[in-house]
């Protein structure tokens, strides 16, 4: 019985053993780090190229160029190649450009008063004026402007040392507003086998008024300086088509977090992923501005996606990244700091793991270190398993012999008579001849009876004192061994 039972506490302990990791890995509440390594900083200019073709005085041609920052934001990484979701404002400039640059020409070459910005505008002189006209878009067969006008959009990944030049990306779908979603792919992709950091995307928004979430982007370009942001906002009510996205609302009305997320915006962090406290998934993109800042759905996010062909993806980083992320979040540090030197290892640059990698370090067979503590706890893990498995065999051994033994006590045998003498003749007169042929019979085995039941000898019958064989009432010798028989 203490064999059995100790056998059934190994078992226990090995289940528990192998249970483990399934229960480590639920992510704990409110985490962000499986999603900052995947935000980037975006900056998108507006590239124009402008001849003007000066007919005034001598014919004489002037060319221009100029880049014209129209947008910062945040954007983030969702396959591996470099492909990132953002907002259209991003992306798209909704300026006509083309006007900007004819303004800014005329007056630098003319030396004439006109305001450099998006609109239309005249001078007093006719013939001047006439020339301008000509110079804005569209094109036509006497326009006095050859204008080309190229987006160049840069994104800078969360990388240290950070990149001074980031990656090019262009814009390959986008939606109908400034607030819509984009899709920007690398116009090369990452270099190297396994790419880059990857964000999980959310099935679904919460539906729950006062769902806690983060906001992960950049306030500036990455830098030694300049790290990613991580802001605290709570769902509101709302949300539906043509309300413009999701608003936040703070449930302790503490504060205004419309207009703290709105300024926020402004500085950089529109288009930044909104991140859910359950499992750290994206649930949406932070959009708007000034005194309000809401949040877009990640089903406008997929759709945009599913619009433009391209599949969301996660790749080997993540895959190391998670596994040792779910380590570090369950306090087992041992274990977690090989897996951060994995992820550094496939993707040097790797901020949060090269961070998350120190603090394990420094915990590592600490008090904190849960794996330090299992490791110190004797009863599961220092008994060897293989007593309880010999244990077990010789139990079942004795068991399956106690079972044979007891088949066969239980199987009845098969009665073996003893052999009976020639029946005798009829009785002989006093001058027949007395000699009896004898028959022997084959030789025979006596078999002991398990039990036998003893009764009183009937006087009438008579034995061989010889051999003991029964013997008929005319018998003068014995029918079995020829002993005389005594009358």
């Amino acid at each position: 019985m203490a064999r059995l039972t100790a056998l059934a506490g190994g078992v226990a302990a090995a289940l528990v053993l192998i249970a483990m990791p399934a229960t480590a890995h639920e992510h704990p509440s409110g985490i962000t780090d499986l999603v900052s390594p995947a935000v980037v900083r975006l900056e998108a200019v507006s590239h124009v190229e402008i001849t003007l073709l000066d007919h005034v005085g001598e014919i004489k041609h002037v060319e221009r160029s100029y880049d014209i920052p129209f947008a910062v934001g945040t954007g983030t990484v969702v396959n591996p190649d470099g492909t990132i979701v953002a907002l259209r404002r991003l992306a798209v400039n909704d300026n006509d450009v083309a006007i900007y640059a004819a303004n800014k020409i005329f007056a630098e070459h003319h030396k004439v008063k006109i305001p450099v910005d998006y609109k239309k505008h005249k001078v007093s002189d006719d013939v001047l004026d006439h020339h301008l006209q000509l110079c804005y878009p569209p094109k036509t067969d006497t326009a006095t402007c050859i204008i080309d006008v190229t987006t160049e959009i840069t994104a800078f990944p969360n990388v240290s040392p950070a990149s001074p030049d980031g990656y090019q990306v262009k814009c390959i779908k986008a939606g109908k507003t400034p607030d819509s979603p984009a899709v920007l792919v690398p116009l090369t992709p990452a270099a190297g086998g396994v790419g880059m950091p990857t964000a999980p995307l959310a099935d679904k928004v919460p539906e729950q008024e006062g769902s806690p979430t983060n906001v992960a982007g950049f306030l500036g370009r990455p830098g030694p300086n300049v790290a990613h942001t991580v802001e605290i906002a709570h769902l509101a009510k709302g949300g539906a088509a043509g309300d413009g996205g999701r608003p936040f609302a703070d449930p302790e009305k503490k504060v205004d977090e419309p207009v703290k997320l709105g300024g926020l915006a402004d500085k950089g962090l529109v288009g930044a992923p909104v991140i859910g406290d359950k499992d750290g998934h994206v649930i949406g993109l932070l959009v708007g501005g000034g005194n309000e800042g809401k949040m877009i759905g990640i089903r406008e996010v997929t759709g945009i996606l599913a619009a433009a062909k391209v599949a969301p993806r996660r790749g080997a980083i993540d895959t190391a990244f998670e596994a040792a992320l779910t380590r570090y979040h369950t306090k087992y540090y041992t274990e977690a700091a090989p897996g951060f030197q994995r992820v550094l290892e496939l993707y040097p640059g790797n901020v949060v793991a090269a961070a998350l990698l120190k603090t394990s370090l420094a915990k590592r067979g600490g008090p904190e270190d849960q794996g330090t503590k299992q490791a110190a706890s004797p009863p599961a893990r220092s008994t060897p398993l293989w007593p309880f498995i010999v244990a077990a065999g010789i139990l079942f051994i004795a068991a399956g012999g106690g079972a044979y033994l007891l088949w066969r006590r239980r199987t009845p045998e098969r009665p073996t008579g003893l052999p009976q003498p020639v029946a005798a003749g009829p009785p002989l007169d006093d001058g027949a001849n007395q000699t009896v042929v004898v028959r022997r019979s084959q030789s025979f085995q006596v078999v002991p009876q398990q039990q036998q039941v003893m009764t009183a000898p009937d006087p009438a019958i008579k034995y061989c004192t010889s051999c003991g064989m029964r013997l008929g009432p005319a018998h003068r010798f014995c029918g079995y061994c020829g002993h005389p028989i005594e009358m």
